[in-house]
């Protein structure tokens, strides 16, 4: 197993784990985030453990036009059941996905200071679901690379809205031409949302290819003009 310390660096692909686990240890600073990122690496421990970098095998990814819309989500769409923002209140969203008393959380306060750190330098970015009495009732983050939106959590106060962030996004990502959703790790929620397991090496050369293209740097909008 590969220890981190202060250098920046990770392990080369050839050595990553076939359970996913790439290393320990190191910090969450912002270049050492965006490294792995680059490197198709994101962080993931328990709050009583040590710092742990995973590369799941295989990796859970969607296209954004692949997305799924089933019937009533898309009644729910048409007919406005929440105000959908972006990049509002990222710090709102993110401590969201963290309150969850009944599962616990991987999301610390390390964690929610290195993921606002980026999204400052406009790399992390949030979509709210607002009801109609303006209470914020789900929402996502996630950081964006290239043509790539690495989604790292969701949650959801009221019925529909998670996915319909979700949804949100992948509409805003559709329009703007990125290539993939980076979910992480399969689990029955995100594949009935279109996600599909796909092998490490497929995913590293994907992630390639999309950070090949220009960052879409800045605070996002769906008012944004491509």
């Amino acid at each position: 197993m590969y220890q981190l310390g202060s250098e920046n660096w990770f392990p080369p692909d050839s050595a990553f784990r076939e359970d996913g686990l790439v290393a320990i240890g190191g910090d969450l600073s912002p270049d050492r985030l965006l490294l792995a990122y680059e490197r198709g690496i994101f962080p993931w421990s328990a709050p009583e453990d040590p710092l742990l970098w995973w590369s799941p095998n295989p990796r859970a990814m969607v296209r954004p036009q692949d997305v799924k819309v089933s019937k009533s989500m898309r009644a729910v769409m048409r007919k406005g059941q929440f105000r959908l923002s972006m990049d509002e209140d990222f710090e709102a969203v993110i401590n969201g996905c963290a309150d969850r008393p009944e599962e616990g959380t991987w999301i610390t306060d390390d964690f929610v200071a290195a993921y606002s750190a980026l999204h400052e330098q406009g790399l992390a970015h949030s979509v709210e679901a607002w009801a109609p009495d303006g209470r914020l009732v789900g929402g996502l983050y996630g950081v964006s690379l290239g043509r790539m939106f690495f989604g790292e959590s969701m949650f959801a106060r009221s019925t529909n809205a998670s996915k319909a962030a979700f949804i949100g996004l992948s509409q805003f990502l559709q329009e703007h031409a990125f290539d993939w959703i980076d979910c992480q790790i399969m689990n029955p929620h995100l594949a009935s949302l279109g996600a599909s397991p796909v092998p490490r090496p497929a995913f590293l050369a994907a992630l390639k290819s999309s950070l090949a293209h220009p960052t879409m740097r800045g605070a996002w909008s769906f008012r944004q003009v491509k």
